[in-house]
């Protein structure tokens, strides 16, 4: 009896009774009195954070399971996968940060050009040009490709050939030259052919010129006519040198000079009759294509009735460059001289950036008819230039004392009044009392 009762004493006592040993979760989570009591809380922060750590990596390793089982990629595959995604994200920012950068380092670079570009610089660009250029042209020869012959003989033959003869007589000191014909010159006419003629003259002196007839729509002219330079000692004539000069006629425009043949005398027996073929060759030095200053066209008209004279200029073209750039800004200053003295003097507008110009452009003079054998009508063709000194390129006389086509086209004016007088010619140098404006 009395041990039965005190086992359900024993019983009661534990259901009323909290057990101290017995732990719960709430308990384990708060720490003792001998932890709270302690010189730091860094056990429990430490825990904290291992608690933290062991959490996400079950996470990853129960995501990690279930990607394994359901592509069936192992785990280092996975491993591999994300560290090649990785790179490549990383390659494609690099690129995109390079290319941000370039594009700001060249707009900053243009924009340090247009800065840089002034007066200075413009001005010195002509005088350093050739130094900069000069050792790039020099590496671009040296790696050139040499043409083939088919196509040098090709270049060489295209402006044709002439055939002359030469006799010089010793007793008379008189040299012949005939002019006998000319083969596979080119075609300069607008249907294919061309009307050539040939200047035959002696340098430096040019004292003496002669020219044989226009032979009409051909490329094979036969002239076969003679001409004599009289009073040429032999010793002189070693000196000089005989030109055929080729020209493509034309009625309403500047004749165009096809090509030359230069003989230098001194290079040939002249005790022998000399027959020959020689090939043409294109205008240099003196009166070729270097040393042109170009040539305008205008037209004159006098009333002597009314005492006026009007010039008309045309247009001009194959001006000499005087700017830097390779152009010229061109103007022409018509002005109207007597006895030295000026009178009156106009200009046209300016063109700029050209050495082609066009005008079309009318002025007219006030001259009487008993004035008009005493004037001079002189045309200058001047490049502007905006800050220095406006240069004259080349001009042309005309008057009661010109010569040549200037003469002829003073002539042809007088002599059919009320009616414009068209006619190119060619720009000769200026004088120094020109050079100011």
């Amino acid at each position: 009896m009395f041990v039965k009762r005190d086992i359900n004493d024993a019983k009661q006592r534990e259901e009323t009774e909290p057990n101290i040993n017995a732990t719960t979760p709430r308990d384990a989570a708060i720490p003792d009195a001998a932890d709270i009591g302690g010189a730091s809380d860094k056990p429990m922060e430490t825990n904290i954070k291992a608690t933290e750590k062991t959490t996400f990596g079950k996470d990853f390793q129960d995501l990690e399971e279930k990607f394994v089982a359901k592509t069936g990629i192992p785990s280092w595959g996975l491993v591999a996968i994300l560290i090649a995604v990785g790179i490549i994200v990383l390659g494609v920012c690099f690129c995109c940060i390079r290319r941000c950068c370039r594009k700001r380092r060249s707009k900053d670079g243009k924009k340090g050009l247009k800065g840089a570009v002034d007066l200075k610089s413009v001005q010195l660009l002509g005088s350093t040009y050739k130094d900069k250029v000069q050792p790039d042209m020099e590496e671009l020869t040296d790696n050139a490709e040499e043409p083939d012959e088919a196509e040098s003989k090709q270049s060489e033959v295209k402006l044709g050939k002439l055939q002359y003869k030469l006799e010089y007589d010793f007793n008379s000191n008189s040299l012949a030259v005939t002019v006998i014909q000319a083969e596979e010159l080119p075609a300069l006419d607008m249907g294919g052919t061309s009307d050539p003629y040939v200047k035959v003259y002696l340098l430096p002196d040019k004292k003496k010129k002669f020219e044989t007839k226009v032979h009409r729509k051909t490329l094979n002219p036969v002239f076969n006519e003679t001409f004599t330079f009289k009073s040429v000692p032999y010793a002189d004539a070693m000196n000089k040198t005989l030109v055929f000069a080729i020209f493509d006629f034309d009625r309403f425009s500047k004749h165009d000079q096809i090509g030359e043949v230069k003989v230098p005398l001194c290079q040939i027996d002249l005790a022998q009759t000399i027959e020959e073929w020689r090939e043409l060759q294109s205008v240099e030095g003196e009166g070729g294509q270097d040393n042109k200053l170009g040539d305008i066209c205008f037209s004159l008209r006098y009333v002597p009735t009314a005492g006026k004279l009007t010039v008309v200029i045309l247009e001009a073209k194959n001006l000499k460059k005087m700017d830097v750039g390779g152009l010229s800004d061109p103007y022409v200053k018509i002005a109207l001289m007597q006895n030295g003295k000026r009178l009156k003097k106009k200009k046209t507008s300016i063109k700029k950036c050209t050495l082609n110009p066009y005008y079309n452009e009318s002025f007219t003079f006030e001259v009487p008819f008993e004035q008009i054998q005493k004037v001079q009508l002189v045309v200058t063709v001047v490049d502007y230039d905006r800050i220095g000194t406006s240069e004259p390129i080349g001009k042309v006389v005309l008057g009661y004392n010109a010569s040549g086509t200037e003469l002829r086209h003073w002539s042809d004016m007088l002599a059919s009044p009320r009616r414009p007088i068209a006619q190119w010619h060619t720009l000769k140098d200026p004088e120094d009392g020109d050079k100011k404006d």
